[in-house]
């Protein structure tokens, strides 16, 4: 019978580089899904937005100030639910959903401006709000994930301190 030879283990510094480099790709792999998903709900908010749009500003007549309004008010509750329960799902999140909701309101509302302002001066230099909405979309794609990402839906929130408790660094007890 022939003796198959083992293969030759690892130094211990080769293993480790091994661990690093499959940790990065499962986190490079997280974040591409994450981005997918990102993209799948902002069109899940943009397409339900541009159709409330197209009915409200074209089909009702509204203005543009409340057209945008009725638009939004529909997208930013499809878009909460997907980006807090899916895209960036975190049980870390649970206990600060008050805070998190906060934040997504906050910036979303910062959005609302900006993005009424951008149709309106697209619109103010002949072009129409249905297309003034793809060029908005296309910078809130970038802007909103950043956001999103590192502020209102973190890895971690910092845990909330006691006010009755203050905190005292060893080095100043002397």
């Amino acid at each position: 019978m022939a003796k198959t030879k083992s293969p030759p283990s690892l130094s211990p510094s080769l293993k480790l580089w091994r661990s690093r480099k499959l940790r990065r790709a499962g986190k490079n792999r997280k974040l591409v899904v994450q981005a997918v998903e990102y993209l799948v709900s902002g069109g899940a908010y943009f397409w339900t937005g541009y159709a409330v749009f197209a009915f409200l500003w074209s089909g009702l007549g509204w203005s543009l100030w409340w057209a945008k309004l009725g638009a939004n008010l529909v997208g930013w509750t499809v878009n909460f639910m997907l980006q807090r329960y899916w895209v960036f799902r975190n049980p870390h999140l649970k206990k600060h959903l008050g805070q998190v909701t906060g934040r997504y309101i906050f910036i979303t509302l910062v959005d609302f401006v900006m993005d009424y302002f951008i149709v309106y001066g697209l619109r103010q230099a002949g072009l129409t709000p249905y297309i003034g909405q793809f060029v908005s979309a296309g910078f809130f794609t970038v802007w909103n994930y950043v956001w999103y990402r590192w502020w209102v839906f973190p890895e971690r929130l910092p845990s909330p301190r006691h006010p009755a408790r203050k905190h005292v660094r060893p080095h100043h007890l002397t």
